[in-house]
């Protein structure tokens, strides 16, 4: 039995960050939600379907773990990853830390979690472990599935050996700082423009700009995508408002960023993008209600205006983007 000591839980909402903040925390770096995902240069877009899949993906940031590496080179942090295909070395790499009384990150498939609201298998979701007894391991999770919860010995087990989509290798991680870190504020434009530039050249027409550009050509078509439309449309617009994306498929969480940045920097750009990421969050959760209520009532109408309202994100979006490139 072991327990880290001193462990603060907030009011978070997007799993990675919740335990970024935890290990950060325990280093002597307290920063926000949104200045977490910020610096971590979070936000993306991905229009994602295919064969293997029920019904289309929207997704709103980089991919799992992207967000984590991100943010330790920005702080210059040394951050140690541990992956292995073996459960009893897997136990180690997570009771170590924790025994020397230090919390560590986990990166792991929700659904064998004992606490979790929704059963579905999601193989990117990151908690933080801070402690253990015989039977029960004790863990940080966002706000929505309890903050500080638990779960057994046995289905942390499942959740870190599950295999499938975005899984890894028993993953764990953990931070630790440098005697100077530097300061955040230092590394608000690199972090910014680098989101930016990723954002609007993006390798393939699924991603970025282009990607909400083509959502909005193809959710029109989204009735005739699936036999079950009272179930995938709600469900896609839940995703897009709830599932740990703080609301508007992560836009509310950088809008916010840009916000506390205009608070520390002095910048026409910075502004402009804080100014037109309030107005795409806006849009999004317009989009999302859309959706829900075209699954509900059938009515291609609403998605007709999903769509329109899709594409006038991808512009709103780009001219953000284009503002913030321009910090540098």
């Amino acid at each position: 039995m072991a327990t880290v000591t001193g462990i603060e839980v907030r009011d978070t909402q997007h799993c990675e960050t919740t335990a970024l903040g935890v290990l950060l925390r325990h280093q002597g770096i307290d920063l926000s939600e949104p200045m977490i995902f910020g610096l971590g240069s979070g936000l993306s877009f991905i229009y994602w379907d295919g064969k293997n899949l029920d019904f289309p993906f929207l997704g709103g940031r980089v991919k799992p773990f992207e967000l984590t590496r991100n943010l330790a080179a920005a702080l210059g942090l040394e951050l140690v990853v541990k992956e292995t295909s073996s459960p009893r070395r897997a136990w180690q790499d997570i009771a170590a830390p924790i025994d020397s009384g230090h919390p560590v990150g986990l990166q792991l498939d929700s659904y064998h979690l004992d606490y979790f609201g929704s059963k579905v298998h999601f193989g990117g979701h990151v908690v933080a472990m801070y402690g253990y007894d015989d039977e029960r391991a004790f863990l940080v999770d966002t706000a929505g599935q309890g903050g500080a919860v638990s779960t057994s010995l046995a289905g942390l087990a499942a959740a870190r050996a599950a295999r499938g989509p975005m899984t890894a290798r028993h993953r764990s991680f953990t931070l630790t700082a440098p005697a100077k870190p530097p300061a955040p504020r230092e590394r608000i434009v690199p972090a910014i423009t680098a989101c930016a530039a990723a954002f609007l050249a993006p390798p393939i027409a699924n991603l970025g700009h282009r990607g909400i550009e083509k959502a909005g050509r193809l959710v029109p078509t989204w009735l005739q995508r699936t036999d079950h439309p009272g179930r995938d449309l709600p469900q896609a617009a839940l995703l897009m408002e709830q599932a740990g994306t703080g609301g508007a498929l992560f836009r509310r969480i950088y809008r916010d960023f840009l916000a506390e940045c205009t608070q520390l920097l002095d910048s026409p750009h910075l502004r402009t993008g804080h100014r037109l990421y309030g107005e795409a969050a806006a849009l999004w959760t317009e989009a999302a209600a859309l959706i829900a209520a075209a699954g509900e009532s059938g009515d291609a109408q609403s998605l007709a205006r999903a769509g329109a309202v899709l594409t006038e994100l991808s512009r709103v979006e780009r001219e953000a983007m284009s503002a913030l490139s321009r910090l540098g």
